[in-house]
């Protein structure tokens, strides 16, 4: 019988003494039947002819290329979309005997999330909300890639291409809103001169008629200081006209 395919390629010769490199896990089978634990890091022994090595594991986190594939949101726009896949081995038995093969599997599980994931927005909402898409799409595959012992850490997209005619739509709405931004700035801005000017006009008038007031208040000082120095004139004359009449 063929050995699992698996993340790593080349398998050790059994020799009786190997030594495990770190962040590996190795899987060997005696006489057919899988050890309950795989080898880890450091020395370790094998029985010669008996044991055989079925498996090796890279307990790294490894960097899977998702290709790109076609998609359709919510509101009917075909995308081309790819990504990136980041995953660990968590569970090298499962990896290497849950599943014929690891890569292939979970690739086409990250394929089949992101279109699931995808027909549940719209064309504005997956630009917008990338990055909980890239969550949605790393829970989705973590709850089917358990029993295959394999975790994935990460997804990110990478390019997101829509059709030319939704392009050059999308690039049309895009300068109608730079075209609407500008209106209303524009009219904030002569919005804001009118008051400007308005409120000037109302200083103006303001000072205007407070100077207008501030004369009339002096002159009619004046008058007033003008008639009591009259008057005192005249009452005075009227003393000394008075004063004359005694004396004759």
């Amino acid at each position: 019988a063929q050995p699992p395919r698996r993340l790593t390629s080349g398998l050790p010769v059994n020799i009786g003494v190997l030594f495990v490199p770190q962040q590996e896990a190795w899987g060997v089978e005696r006489m057919g039947h899988h050890l309950i634990q795989p080898f880890s890091q450091g020395l370790n022994f094998l029985i010669p002819l008996l044991d055989r090595i079925r498996y090796v594991q890279s307990l790294k986190e490894i960097v899977i290329n998702v290709p790109e594939q076609s998609a359709v949101t919510l509101d009917n726009v075909t995308l081309q979309i790819d990504g990136v896949l980041y995953l660990r081995v968590m569970d090298p038995y499962k990896a290497s005997y849950g599943v014929e093969d690891p890569e292939y599997a979970v690739t086409q599980l990250a394929q089949t999330t992101m279109r699931s994931e995808l027909g549940k927005l719209s064309l504005d909402r997956v630009f917008r909300e990338r990055e909980s898409l890239n969550a949605s799409i790393v829970d989705a595959i973590n709850q089917a890639s358990d029993c295959w012992g394999i975790r994935c850490l990460r997804y990110e997209i990478k390019d997101i291409h829509v059709p030319p005619r939704v392009k050059e739509s999308m690039q049309m709405q895009v300068e109608a809103e730079r075209r609407k931004r500008a209106t209303v700035l524009e009219s904030e801005g002569t919005r804001e001169s009118a008051i400007n000017v308005a409120e000037g006009q109302k200083q103006a008038q303001i000072l205007a008629s407070e100077a207008e007031k501030a004369e009339q208040i002096n002159k009619a000082a004046g008058e007033a200081n003008a008639m009591l120095v009259k008057a005192r004139a005249k009452a005075e004359a009227i003393q000394l006209l008075a004063a004359a009449l005694a004396q004759q």
